[in-house]
């Protein structure tokens, strides 16, 4: 589960606030050690929510972020993708380095990524160049959650 406290409206009852804050505020490596845990997330659900996002990669975030792939002499992206890490679905740039002593090596720079927390519910998390996840959002459905990162230039890929 997420601890994101977040800036959006939340749609589930307070006391399901409560019980997230509960488990904030316990030690940070048992809550390492849940996040890999099942949480009743279904493999269909999983299916799911994979395949929309995927399909919001292909129409919405590829066309827009990464019409061509353009190589310079620094890094520059080459793809969009998505991945599980337990409960978070991130949303993936991939680059690949046009520096000379590292030519063509690649690497995965995450900018955003979708925590589920229950049924059609989902925070949406930033991830800052310093590595460190940010919550501005909680609480969502699949499809706002989607939009949301749509329109929201921060979340959008560098």
């Amino acid at each position: 589960m997420s601890c994101c406290r977040g800036i959006g409206n939340a749609s589930l009852p307070s006391s399901w606030h409560d019980q997230q804050r509960q488990r904030c505020r316990k030690d940070a490596s048992e809550t390492e050690v849940k996040s890999w845990q099942s949480n009743g997330k279904s493999e269909a659900e999983k299916v799911d929510v994979t395949a929309a996002c995927q399909r919001f990669i292909d129409e919405v975030l590829k066309p827009r972020f990464l019409p061509v792939i353009q190589p310079t002499q620094f890094n520059y992206p080459i793809d969009i993708h998505g991945k599980w890490r337990g409960t978070r679905y991130r949303f993936i740039q991939r680059y690949r380095s046009g520096f000379h002593e590292t030519m063509n090596q690649e690497f995965d720079s995450p900018f955003a990524a979708l925590d589920w927390v229950t049924r059609d519910r989902f925070d949406i998390q930033w991830h800052r160049h310093t590595g460190v996840w940010h919550c501005l959002y909680r609480g969502l459905s699949l499809t706002e959650a989607l939009n949301t990162i749509e329109t929201s230039p921060v979340l959008h890929p560098p």
